[in-house]
């Protein structure tokens, strides 16, 4: 087979039916509104962990709703529980519980 200087990238889509919802829905259950997060980023302009790391709180949640555990626990372990992402959401997500719950998913699903 020749080769023509270039390769086929592998496909981004992300297929919600294929991917490992058990943290969104545990979260989900137990803290209902996550279901009203816009993802507007208010709470990652303000985490004081995400000064000092890498930690953007509006993609962890991405990632628990696309079901990407990898990125998820990688994430998770950054926050320092501060609450302030909890007094600037504009819709009133209690972050810090989510965040909890994740965790909680993670060691109750041993993932």
């Amino acid at each position: 087979m020749k080769n023509f200087g270039y390769s086929i990238n592998k496909d981004r889509q992300i297929d919600l039916d294929k991917s490992d919802q058990r943290i969104a829905l545990f979260v989900k259950q137990h803290e209902p509104s996550i279901n009203i997060c816009i993802s507007c980023g208010t709470c990652t302009a303000t985490c004081s962990a995400g000064n000092y790391t890498n930690l953007n709180l509006r993609k962890l949640i991405l990632s628990v709703k696309r079901g990407d555990i990898i990125e998820t626990k990688a994430e998770i372990s950054k926050c320092m529980f501060c609450g302030k992402c909890l007094l600037a959401c504009p819709r009133g997500v209690n972050t810090r519980n989510v965040i909890l719950k994740i965790n909680q998913a993670i060691e109750k699903f041993s993932l």
